[in-house]
């Protein structure tokens, strides 16, 4: 098991680049050959402005994994946080990690994002996109993704987590990222049984449909735990979904100005 984490620890750049390019590679792959909606779009115009927003994430993430470098250095000396009060085989370790990861870093964050007008305006961003496929996991607006990052950081100071996890843990949210957001259409036998632990694609799409309350469903990433433990979980026919906000202007959903500018533009509304 140590050597299977230390893996992750000391996987350099291109690996985790080329996980990246597989696993949407693949989410590409199946969009195309079982859909869940045909959409009639241009589906490397629509990934373009995606991956616009993907470059921003990327500048933010290699600033913030400077900061992290610190954080461990800090955790590590003052052998701070919950993984140096425990001791418990590596694996359960690495699971209760995990779950703190899941609950801080992607459904706590979340949900505030939803529901604190000033989060909600740079989170909309993402719930603009009105052609969901892979590419829509990557859609955050910088400030966004900058919240994301500080909670991120908490959730290891918290644990007090070696690198190895937080760097599988990262690897993980890549590929649930973009399996959840991809245009796939998974059967319910299959989808349904698997949502009871993990956040599947028909389970993710309810979250972006363009009303509530749908869209304040399903917070989580990776573990639907959360979701059921805090009410926030819904499953339902996944085909009844349209995305997008009501209160935005679908027109421009690919306007890349228009987008980066939606949580300064005072006329956009919101209902917090």
């Amino acid at each position: 098991m140590e050597s299977f984490l230390n893996f992750f620890e000391t996987m350099p750049t291109w690996q985790r680049a080329a996980w990246i390019i597989i696993c949407l590679s693949i989410c590409w792959i199946l969009e195309g050959s079982f859909p869940l909606f045909q959409f009639k779009y241009k589906k490397w115009k629509h990934a373009g402005v995606n991956f616009t927003f993907l470059v921003t994430t990327m500048i933010i993430n290699t600033l913030f994994g400077i900061s992290t470098v610190g954080v461990f250095a800090w955790i590590a000396n003052h052998q701070f946080g919950l993984t140096y009060l425990i001791d418990l085989p590596i694996w359960i370790e690495l699971l209760i990690c995990l779950l703190i990861f899941e609950l801080l870093a992607q459904y706590s964050v979340h949900y505030l994002l939803h529901r604190v007008k000033w989060m909600w305006k740079f989170h909309m961003i993402h719930h603009s996109d009105t052609h969901l496929d892979a590419t829509s996991g990557t859609r955050h607006h910088p400030g966004d993704f900058i919240m994301r990052e500080l909670f991120a950081l908490l959730a290891v100071i918290i644990t007090g987590a070696p690198v190895s996890f937080y760097f599988f843990y990262r690897i993980c949210t890549v590929f649930f990222t973009y399996f959840t957001h991809a245009n796939i259409h998974l059967p319910v036998w299959l989808d349904k049984p698997l949502s009871y632990v993990f956040i599947t694609p028909n389970m993710h799409k309810f979250h972006h449909h363009y009303v509530r309350p749908w869209t304040d469903s399903n917070f989580g990433n990776m573990f639907s735990i959360w979701d059921r433990l805090f009410g926030t979980f819904v499953y339902d026919d996944p085909t009844k979904i349209r995305y997008g906000l009501d209160v935005l202007d679908d027109a421009k959903a690919e306007n890349i100005g228009y987008q980066f500018g939606i949580p300064f533009d005072k006329t956009i509304k919101t209902d917090y």
